[in-house]
């Protein structure tokens, strides 16, 4: 005959699909406003990054390692340039094994007179208490050089 399963086993199954969405969704969302926050600051006040990292955190940046909120502080601020203004295209974001998050970051920024340059960001981003610390950034311009 025909083996009828629960209808537990399905609400269970369509449960537990309606939460992984539901937890991919606000995962965009935290990643999406994430973002907004960090490139704000960025563009009006460098020297406030360095409270978004950790003593253990580390940024790479155009191939070069800093680490810590001094160290990588002090590199945004010596960027230069005075002016600079982040667009972002696209925002990709997955939450990882151990409830942090990855945020994949496309797009372009302008710095004083020079012509917009496409640059990709990836962050490694952790809850500690009530606010989110990046662990890991890891920044380039996209330049291909000939």
């Amino acid at each position: 005959g025909v083996r009828m399963r629960s209808p537990k086993k399905f609400a269970t199954a369509s449960t537990r699909q309606i939460a992984r969405a539901a937890c991919e969704k606000m995962t965009d969302q935290i990643a999406q406003q994430f973002v907004v926050s960090y490139y704000q600051t960025f563009d009006t006040n460098r020297a406030g990054l360095g409270a978004l990292y950790r003593p253990e955190s580390v940024l790479v940046f155009e191939g070069n390692k800093f680490q810590g909120p001094g160290a990588i502080s002090e590199k945004f601020t010596t960027l230069p340039f005075q002016a600079v203004q982040h667009v972002i295209t696209t925002v990709d974001s997955q939450m990882t094994v151990d409830e942090g998050l990855i945020i994949f970051v496309v797009g372009q920024l302008k710095t004083d007179q020079d012509p917009p340059h496409g640059f990709s960001q990836t962050f490694y981003v952790k809850q500690f208490g009530d606010s989110l610390f990046v662990l890991n950034d890891l920044f380039r311009l996209s330049l291909h050089h000939q």
